[in-house]
């Protein structure tokens, strides 16, 4: 028994393994840089007046995807709607989502299109399932003005 392996000398001993230190949310990417998909996708939200958009570049955590774009809509039927809007534009242009998921209850709808993954979510499901803290250790991608809206509210302001 005076042999440990290797995993359980680390766990043992922390100090003696040459592990990074965890990184901080950093945004560095440019909404430029993105996959044209995503632009598509972003501009569809957009037309449908989707609230808090965010775009997490998860390459370096995370396998099973490269982005997550994350948005909101302030009631099921707009959340439907923002839905309807990225799945049809995507597949007009060729790519249409390999699955969909949640769009009967509407609180939280997932169109998957592989390298990445679209969020449209109702508020209160938004806040409770908070993908951002979940996934905080991705960078987020800096949206142009036009594409977030950080008001909280999709109503326009009329003089």
């Amino acid at each position: 028994m005076k042999h440990n392996s290797i995993a359980k000398e680390q766990s043992l001993h922390p100090a003696n393994t040459s592990r990074p230190p965890l990184k901080q949310v950093q945004k560095t990417e440019s909404v430029f840089e993105l996959d044209p998909r995503i632009l598509l996708a972003l501009r569809a939200t957009s037309e449908k007046k989707a609230v808090n958009t965010v775009v997490l570049d998860l390459r370096e955590v995370a396998s099973f995807t490269d982005y997550f774009v994350i948005t909101s809509g302030t009631n099921e039927r707009q959340v439907q709607a923002i839905s309807d809007a990225v799945f049809e534009t995507l597949k007009l242009a060729g790519s249409p989502p390999a699955r969909v998921e949640g769009y009967k209850n509407a609180e939280w709808i997932l169109l998957d299109f592989g390298d990445f993954i679209v969020h449209v979510f109702e508020d209160k499901a938004r806040k409770f399932y908070d993908l951002e803290r979940l996934w905080r250790s991705s960078k987020r991608v800096d949206l142009p003005s036009n594409l977030e809206d950080d008001s909280g509210s999709s109503l326009r302001s009329e003089s």
